[in-house]
């Protein structure tokens, strides 16, 4: 990496760093999440239903996203794009928290809901999709202006 991509990498890192920092300082990305529509992943119906395909995000602004599996089937829900370039505040699955800084997917085995609280970082558009299941529709995408 020269040191002009270096420094463009760094600059970019700190000022997404320091938007998570403003609004954690004003007690923003805890207490004041909005919470995002329910992502449901099956149906009674049909196993391979999904509720919502697009969602539309700022950047700085905390969120919190339901996603709730039907049970049907084991699903991994892939989001690499998405998880790179948002700061994560927690997970929380069945009351329990999970506090972590990176996420690679999240694994439904049978029915449940994990809900993730986070903040973009960065604008762009990011592919989400159930391994293997895109194909049969579901995916979808995070639009982060």
């Amino acid at each position: 990496m020269t040191r002009t991509a270096f420094a463009a990498l760094a600059a970019a890192v700190g000022l997404a760093l320091a938007v998570v920092e403003d609004a954690r300082a004003a007690g923003d990305l805890a207490t004041k999440a909005t919470k995002l529509p329910e992502l449901k992943l099956g149906a009674p119906d049909n196993d391979f239903a999904v509720s919502q395909t697009r969602y539309e995000l700022e950047t700085g602004k905390a969120y919190r996203l339901p996603i709730t599996s039907s049970g049907a089937k084991e699903m991994a829900f892939l989001a690499p794009e998405l998880f790179d370039n948002i700061w994560i505040n927690q997970i929380v699955i069945n009351h329990l928290e999970v506090h972590t800084t990176v996420v690679r997917h999240l694994e439904f085995d049978d029915a449940g809901t994990m809900e993730l609280y986070f903040v973009p970082i960065r604008t762009g558009t990011f592919a989400w999709e159930i391994e293997g299941l895109a194909d049969r529709g579901m995916k979808g995408t995070f639009v982060v202006k």
